[in-house]
């Protein structure tokens, strides 16, 4: 049984020399740097390597090449504590957030219905579990995001079906809410770049074996 963290340690996830594809262990990576950046706030590491990071194919004008940019960008105008205000805003709230990111409110309109027990279900044949301290339930968009990036890791064959099954019916609406939502400053360039990576994640996961 795989034990996810709750939070994903994104520095590690970068320069750990797991032995796979360089196109695999991107895609792994996008999807932890995502579930870092949507579990919590970034730290001031975090930050300064995103503004650092090389601008991908500077003159594509695709949207996740633009999401990149845009997002390196951001994370150098932007102080821990905007980051962190911005996050308590959308997510955290006084009673709870502008966003619920969670796959069975986005599906039914309400919490812990099921779409989260079809996911548990997954989960446990998958042989993948979440810390019982970790208070977030396992539908939240941070930890399906990890999910992948595990999945990924481990060349799991069940990749395109776990993405279809519990992210393609609502990711989508929740990055648009995301980068509708007024706070958003910083999290507007999360939310782009999470949405051209879904894109292409979907076409990506739709090609024959």
């Amino acid at each position: 049984m795989r034990i996810l963290p709750g939070r994903v340690d994104v520095r590690k996830a970068l320069n750990d020399p797991i032995s796979l594809p360089s196109e695999q262990r991107w895609r792994s990576n996008t999807y932890a740097l995502l579930a870092r950046l949507l579990s919590a706030a970034p730290d001031t590491v975090l930050l300064t390597m995103l503004a650092r990071l090389p601008p991908p194919l500077p003159d594509n004008p695709q949207p996740l090449p633009l999401a990149w940019r845009e997002l390196s960008r951001a994370a150098g105008a932007t102080t821990v504590t905007d980051a962190a205000e911005e996050f308590a805003i959308l997510f955290i709230g006084m009673t709870r957030g502008e966003l619920l990111p969670y796959g069975s409110f986005y599906q039914t309109g309400f919490l812990q219905e099921k779409p989260l027990a079809d996911l548990r279900a997954d989960l446990q044949t998958l042989g993948i579990q979440r810390q019982e301290q970790t208070p977030e339930p396992e539908d939240h968009i941070a930890a399906l995001c990890e999910v992948m990036s595990l999945l990924i890791m481990e060349q799991h064959p069940r990749q395109a079906e776990f993405f279809q099954r519990h992210l393609i019916p609502w990711q989508k609406r929740f990055f648009a809410d995301l980068q509708g939502c007024a706070a958003a400053k910083f999290y507007r360039t999360v939310a782009r770049l999470g949405n051209a990576f879904m894109d292409l994640e979907a076409q990506y996961l739709s090609l024959p074996e």
